[in-house]
């Protein structure tokens, strides 16, 4: 199977409640490298690398973890992997 490259970028109320934080814990479930990292507008961007039936599941984990209910809005992308990430890291 190809490797994708998923980018998403959720909004709400999304930072300050554990959000970087839980989709690093939930990261250890999947074969999926990338990272997580807060926005200066208040989204948080979320950009990982597998194959895309791990990252929908991956992405399906947020959406029913405890931070998902602060979501309002998500904006997926979808292109093919370039390998940068090693491990899956939070951002600053």
């Amino acid at each position: 199977m190809a490797r994708r490259r998923l980018q998403a970028f959720f909004s709400g109320r999304v930072q300050g409640v554990g959000f970087r934080y839980t989709v690093k814990s939930l990261a250890a479930g999947f074969d999926a490298t990338g990272v997580v990292r807060n926005l200066p507008d208040g989204r948080v961007e979320f950009a990982a690398e597998g194959e895309a039936e791990e990252l929908q599941a991956f992405v399906q984990a947020i959406r029913e973890s405890e931070v998902g209910r602060f979501i309002r809005h998500e904006e997926l992308s979808w292109t093919e992997a370039t390998g940068q990430f090693r491990g899956f890291e939070i951002v600053h």
